[in-house]
């Protein structure tokens, strides 16, 4: 690769704003003063690459960003196309929303972590749920024994709800809710559980995950075919531009594609061929675009390669933008805006020497504030070895409030933007994110593309390739392949009590028992009616929901109507 292509996979990221002009400047540099310093020093390798294998080069100048036009590909915070960031004063005015993932054992316990939470100053809830509750399996099912509580707060029916939100009043405080395959039916206990504390539907505010795609694509936990999943999807993004003002009804995933070995390139890439998908099924429905797409949320990775992540958040507002408003027809801005949430990232936790997480999560932290972040969760140290105990998510979020506080980061929009090379890798993510998306248009789409396994085949060599460097000690994980602690101390961990589960599985049994039976069966009727015909399943979940129908018995009656997703095997 010459040191002015742009990346493997696009020459060009929009317009000419990619246009390197000749610089004698640098020449000369190069010939008088860097040949000098070579020869005494040769550089460590031969090539210097982000994890997109795009190329690092040796100097970078005002020449890099001779096509740059700022009101075309940057503007100013605030204003299209949201380059430089969402709102007009980002930090200047309020921090980013830090949450805190967090669910295990019971709800009872996971409202205690909540409180927790909120009292150490914490802004917004993060609700992980556990493996039963996002397959739609309730607490005693067969399939759940030994899961139960385990990765998440259980969650069977709507008296688990009122219990995880006990003492938490949700007309003021944000909820993020980290679930998709049953993500309609926790939508309506959600809504139910804020009726009991007399909270209006249009005071709620927070984010259901919702995205079924990256499942499908890198992490599994599906239930039903992408066809009437999609529509579930819908459902919710209908419901909520009519009843839930204030809440973001889907957030678009690049998270777990990257956890699964997506480069920043592909993770950037695939996310916008997702929402596209969405925004093409909402449409269909006979959605104006302007009516849903402001509660249109992301969900990106951070990693410790700094400016590569900066970029790639620069580069995603930029590109969603342009998507929406020249591909969709968008007029209002507020639909143009990528807003996004950022966790750091889970899978460079080492359980070998455990302190360097902090250290991880501090870099890749920065990289997501830089990058301007709607919202943050930093993961705690111990997290390759366990949930995280009380004390390690203290320190977690501290980290935030460090970086929010006292790093002088937060001070004016944008900090980075201007650098030669930040700029010129902004351009090249695109670039190379665009040419992703054009191989996936022209496989007819990300569902085609998808069931043809092509985002899965491109993860997986990613992953294979990023194994590979490690294995060889080419790429440097300290304490693991290179810099070990001879003497390292594993800390105490989270425990989770098993006889959490045999209370969950008591409360669930207890709810079937005390529940009107005729209004349960009535409600769930009219549910299997729903399903089988074309109306909106929001009404008719909250009703079911009402009548203490639990998570399971939702999700087998829409099994029953829908049948189940079967894996494509690529090889």
């Amino acid at each position: 690769m010459t040191e002015d292509a742009a990346t493997e996979r696009g020459s060009a990221a929009s317009g000419d704003a990619a246009t390197r002009l000749p610089d004698p400047g640098r020449d000369r540099w190069r010939v008088e003063i860097r040949d000098r310093a070579l020869a005494a020093a040769p550089e460590r390798r031969t090539r210097f690459e982000t994890s997109s294998s795009i190329e690092v080069r040796d100097l970078y100048t005002p020449a890099d960003l001779a096509g740059l036009d700022e009101a075309r590909d940057l503007g100013r915070p605030g204003e299209y196309p949201f380059t430089r960031g969402v709102q007009p004063t980002m930090y200047r005015s309020r921090f980013w929303t830090m949450r805190q993932y967090a669910g295990f054992a019971t709800a009872e316990e996971t409202n205690r972590r909540f409180r927790y939470l909120l009292e150490q100053g914490q802004t917004g809830l993060s609700v992980a749920f556990d493996l039963p509750t996002q397959m739609g399996y309730d607490a005693d099912a067969p399939e759940a024994e030994g899961e139960v509580g385990r990765v998440g707060v259980p969650i069977s029916s709507l008296a688990d709800m009122e219990t995880l939100f006990d003492q938490i009043p949700l007309g003021e405080v944000s909820t993020s809710m980290t679930i998709n395959s049953t993500a309609a039916t926790l939508v309506a206990l959600y809504v139910a559980a804020a009726e009991r504390q007399g909270v209006a539907r249009d005071r709620l505010s927070g984010t259901v995950q919702n995205d079924i795609l990256k499942e499908y694509i890198a992490r599994g936990t599906w239930i039903y075919p992408s066809r009437p999943s999609m529509r579930l999807v819908t459902d919710i993004f209908e419901f909520g531009a009519r009843e839930l003002p204030r809440w973001n009804t889907i957030s678009i995933s690049g998270y777990h594609m990257r956890e699964a070995g997506a480069s920043a390139a592909q993770e950037l890439a695939f996310t916008l061929a997702d929402a596209i998908a969405y925004v093409e099924a909402a449409v269909a429905r006979g959605l104006a675009i302007d009516d849903f797409a402001p509660r249109l949320s992301f969900f990106f990775a951070a990693w410790s390669e700094l400016f590569e992540e900066v970029a790639k958040f620069r580069a995603a507002r930029r590109m969603w933008a342009r998507i929406v408003r020249d591909r969709f027809g968008a007029k209002n801005a507020r639909s143009m805006a990528c807003r996004f949430h950022v966790q750091t990232a889970g899978s460079s936790l080492t359980a070998q020497s455990v302190d360097n997480n902090v250290v991880r999560t501090a870099l890749q932290a920065l990289a997501a504030v830089l990058g301007g972040a709607q919202s943050l969760h930093t993961n705690s140290r111990d997290e390759a070895l366990a949930l995280p105990t009380e004390e390690s998510v203290r320190l977690a979020l501290r980290t935030q409030q460090i970086i929010a506080h006292e790093a002088g980061v937060t001070e004016t929009p944008d900090p980075l933007g201007g650098s030669y090379f930040v700029e010129t890798l902004t351009d090249e993510l695109e670039a190379a994110a665009t040419a992703y998306l054009d191989e996936i248009d022209a496989m007819g789409g990300t569902l085609a593309a998808l069931d043809a396994g092509f985002q899965q085949r491109q993860i997986q060599e990613s992953a294979y390739r990023t194994q590979r460097a490690i294995d060889s000690g080419e790429q440097v994980v300290v304490g693991v392949n290179r810099f070990r602690d001879e003497a390292t101390t594993t800390p105490p961990t989270q425990r989770i009590d098993p006889e959490g589960e045999r209370r969950q599985v008591a409360g669930v049994r207890r709810v079937r028992a005390e529940r009107d039976p005729a209004a349960w069966a009535a409600a769930l009727r009219r549910l299997d009616d729903a399903a089988r015909g074309t109306g909106n399943l929001m009404p008719p979940l909250i009703e079911a929901v009402r009548a203490y129908a639990t998570v399971g018995e939702i999700a087998d009656h829409l099994r029953a109507a829908w049948g189940v997703h079967r894996e494509l095997i690529t090889v």
